[in-house]
């Protein structure tokens, strides 16, 4: 059963007061109670005192009978008993009863006591009257001789009364300071505990999401200061609250928005948001709470999860969906441990590339026959023409020869980039192939008067190639690094290095300017123009080399400075 604040600390309250009463009690009466009998044996005491010289002389005289006259008259009128006994404990005279009677009264406490010379009192059951008494003995001397034993004694009946009397109004004291002490708690406890139940009251509404909650309070204490804290904090929150339902709401326009699809994930593949693009393109309108896998039944899109749970950053992979493509972008929040996936439907984009390719193929084929006709045709000209019409008929074949090449590379372009295409491989050795081109360009590079440096490793590895494809990368990048230097080197390095075989072609050549870099492998794009358009260029050569070393699953990368030449680093598996 849960219990109130109020009745804890209201029955706190009560056990502390009726402990503290309880204790007060029972000590404050019997500080009483002794007070009372000790003043009670001292008027005793001085009761015999002043009744010592009387019984002196009855005693010097051992006038027994009279004594015992004596002592019943005076124990009748101050209603006290009365007792003398003689050194030997013998009792010779008493208030109440016949000495004779009486036994010997040697061994009594007080008796013992005032046998040295001494006060004694004694509180105990009399053994003569069976009652309960306050017993004081003094010593009766005379000239220093103890002549006897003067005892004064009330019964305890007497006392009784009186401190029953005391109990009763200590008891009423204590009652009436009881009652107003739990008055005085419960409206201590209640000050104290309704500030507490309404903050409690207005905490529940506040849970509930009710934010129009304030507590007035009177007072200037530190439960005032609470209070006026929690308004203040409530208050806050409400504004918060309203700024985040504001921003909520903005961000699910945005998401409703993007045109792609977007879902949040969970470290379990559980989908906890998307959006209405995304369940547009799985056609499912209810997939949140679902697992990602229950609604896109894609291995692809499993193996992405599983690559980005490892290496924990983004990643970005084309897949397909319902017989469309898209570019899935996966981006993994660290802090949630969950995925934001997105995904761009490119499949018209893949549409265009493949009528771009079949177009530049299909061209490409037509357009070789009539130009290796025309070439033909120009060179029979060439032959039966005069002198000044000869020079038209040469820059009709130079462009017609490099029309020729164009559709050539686009040819090679258009092959490598084919999805069904596949190298043939075999074992290739990389410094026989490299000297056989070298020899072909021998004289070109002697020509221009170029110095041709070749090293490599004595031991160098074989690797797995198509030869054919790889004779048609070196031969791209020795023909640039012909065309582009007018003066200097050429040089290649071939070597081994963990596993992989790495190529260095440089030159000292016009070099490529930086802003330029990061475009060369793009098909027909050219650093200068006019100057390519000069040399012969197609714009495709850069762009053929990086497929055929992608194919190899290798590596290129470009160095260059403007005027001091350009370095091309490959690296292919063993």
């Amino acid at each position: 059963m849960k219990r109130s604040l109020f009745f804890k600390i209201f029955s706190g309250y009560i056990l502390i007061i009726l402990a503290i009463s309880s204790l007060f009690l029972l000590f404050s009466f019997r500080s009483i109670r002794e007070n009372y009998i000790n003043l009670l044996t001292d008027d005793l005491e001085n009761l015999a005192l002043s009744m010592e010289l009387k019984v002196i002389h009855f005693l010097k005289d051992k006038n027994y009978k009279e004594l015992d006259s004596l002592i019943k008259n005076l124990g009748e009128r101050i209603d006290t008993r009365i007792t003398v006994i003689n050194p030997e404990g013998v009792v010779l005279a008493d208030s109440k009863k016949d000495p004779k009677l009486m036994e010997n009264h040697a061994t009594r406490p007080e008796v013992l006591k005032a046998l040295y010379g001494k006060t004694g009192s004694s509180l105990r059951s009399s053994t003569t009257i069976k009652k309960e008494m306050l017993y004081v003995a003094i010593p009766v001397y005379e000239k220093g001789e103890l002549l006897g034993i003067l005892r004064v004694s009330l019964f305890l009946e007497q006392i009784k009364i009186l401190l029953n009397s005391i109990r009763m109004n200590i008891v009423w004291v204590i009652v009436t300071i009881i009652i107003l002490s739990l008055i005085g708690a419960f409206f201590f406890s209640k000050s104290l505990t309704n500030p507490i139940t309404e903050l409690v009251r207005a905490s529940s509404k506040v849970a509930g999401g009710d934010f129009d909650v304030k507590i007035y309070l009177k007072g200037r204490d530190e439960l005032q200061t609470l209070v006026d804290s929690f308004n203040n904090m409530i208050a806050r929150i409400k504004e918060l609250m309203t700024e985040l339902a504001q921003q909520k709401d903005t961000l699910n326009a945005i998401i409703t928005s993007i045109a792609e699809g977007l879902i949040v994930l969970d470290k379990k593949g559980k989908i906890l948001l998307s959006n209405e693009s995304f369940k547009k393109m799985v056609e499912n309108p209810s997939v949140n709470g679902k697992l990602y896998w229950e609604v896109i039944r894609e291995s692809k899109l499993s193996e992405l999860i599983r690559d980005i749970e490892k290496e924990k950053c983004g990643i970005v992979r084309e897949i397909e969906i319902k017989d469309r493509n898209y570019l899935c972008s996966i981006t993994f929040l660290d802090g949630e441990e969950e995925f934001v996936l997105t995904l761009h439907d490119i499949t018209e984009m893949h549409e265009m590339e493949r009528i771009k390719k079949d177009f530049v193929v299909n061209v490409s084929h037509e357009l070789r026959t009539p130009l290796t006709a025309i070439k033909g045709y120009m060179e029979t000209l060439e032959e039966s023409i005069d002198v000044e019409n000869k020079r038209y008929v040469e820059i009709a074949l130079r462009h017609t020869d490099r029309l020729i090449k164009i559709v050539k590379d686009l040819l090679a372009l258009s092959e490598l980039e084919e999805s069904s295409f596949k190298l043939e491989l075999e074992e290739v050795n990389l410094e026989k192939i490299l000297s056989d081109i070298l020899i072909i360009y021998e004289n070109d590079i002697k020509d221009k008067e170029l110095k041709l440096v070749f090293e490599y490793d004595k031991k160098l590895p074989t690797i797995k190639g198509d030869s054919y494809k790889l004779e048609q990368m070196f031969i791209n990048l020795l023909e640039n690094a012909i065309k582009y230097t007018d003066e200097g080197e050429i040089k290649i390095t071939v070597k081994s290095e963990d596993k992989m075989v790495k190529i260095e072609l440089s030159d000292t050549g016009i070099g490529i300017p930086e802003e330029h870099i990061h475009r060369i492998f793009e098909r027909f794009y050219v650093v200068n123009k006019s100057h390519s358009r000069k040399l012969g260029g197609t714009g495709l050569g850069l762009s053929i080399v990086k497929h055929i070393v992608l194919l190899h699953n290798g590596t290129i990368n470009v160095e260059s400075t403007q005027g001091e030449g350009t370095t091309f680093i490959i690296t292919l598996p063993i």
